[in-house]
């Protein structure tokens, strides 16, 4: 059995140094305020990057390269191992099919090689929990074909439910209506959305005041979660985790089980989404 690696990209808002630890390689995104300096994701704290959002700057963001990820796989590929790559949501970012574009050409390169690139349909700490259970399964000796086809198994299930703070970030995206927008501000409507089976955004329904929409999420996990008491959930938060806590204390007051990982939304889906997201991740019935 050929040793091989697993990879993927910021996309997947984990720490880097967690990425490290579960020995994942990644490429980097890049994004752009108005003064038009492009930064590669951690090139800037993200304290600095949602003050400057929160101060009424513009952020716009490139997906990562083939180019970037030919070098990434690459240096595995040179050591005689395989490549598995596991990256952010066609349905979002260009991301996924650059990685598949770069598996394609180093397939006739290195013919004595596996790549195989998974485009999972997820999206920032959703990616990061597919990811956390790949490396749990290749840590458990699943050979590169067992651990790509248990990924693609859980990609399906794999929930996200999120609520912003101000809807202006996506309505700048084309996510919502300036009129949704307008309530939002006006009347304290927020909305709560999920990813679907495509990868992409979908609003699924609006409730008054930010503890109701955190409400309405909670009830999503205990009502679709495959084990609320034992299973997994990660939450991510844009630059507000005193709001993550809130969201894991209605849980735990249902019976669910504690958060297993908070993360901080990064520069990518951050400036779609804007400070103030909470997203909340975990498997499910369906997504």
């Amino acid at each position: 059995m050929s040793e091989y690696v697993i990879m993927s990209d910021t996309g997947c808002d984990i720490e880097f140094d967690t990425l490290d630890e579960w020995g994942v390689g990644f490429s980097k995104l890049t994004f752009h305020f108005e003064d038009g300096q492009e930064h590669l994701e951690g090139e800037m704290s993200k304290s600095e990057f949602y003050n400057r959002m929160r101060a009424g700057e513009v952020s716009k963001t490139s997906a990562v390269n083939s180019q970037s990820f030919k070098e990434l796989f690459e240096g595995a590929l040179k050591q005689g191992r395989d490549v598995l790559y596991i990256g952010f949501s066609s349905g979002i970012s260009a991301t996924s099919n650059s990685g598949k574009m770069a598996a394609n050409e180093l397939r006739e390169e290195y013919p004595d090689r596996k790549i195989i690139a998974i485009d999972t349909l997820c999206a920032s700490a959703g990616e990061g929990l597919i990811l956390h259970y790949a490396v749990e399964k290749k840590n458990s000796g699943a050979d590169i074909d067992e651990c790509a086809e248990y990924v693609r198994d859980l990609i399906p299930k794999l929930a996200h439910w999120f609520t912003v703070e101000d809807l202006v970030y996506l309505k700048r995206g084309g996510r919502v209506s300036a009129a949704a927008a307008f309530a939002s501000g006006v009347l304290g409507i927020k909305p709560v959305l999920h990813v679907d089976d495509e990868g992409k955004l979908i609003n699924m329904m609006k409730v008054r005041g930010r503890t109701q929409s955190l409400k309405a999420i909670a009830k999503k996990y205990m009502e679709t979660a495959l084990d609320p008491q034992n299973g997994l959930y990660y939450i991510s938060h844009g630059d507000c985790l005193d709001d993550a806590r809130e969201l894991e204390s209605m849980i735990v007051a249902e019976g669910g089980n504690k958060c297993a990982l908070f993360t901080t939304i990064g520069m990518i889906i951050g400036s779609h989404a804007g400070p103030g997201t909470i997203a909340l991740f975990f498997l499910a019935s369906g997504r």
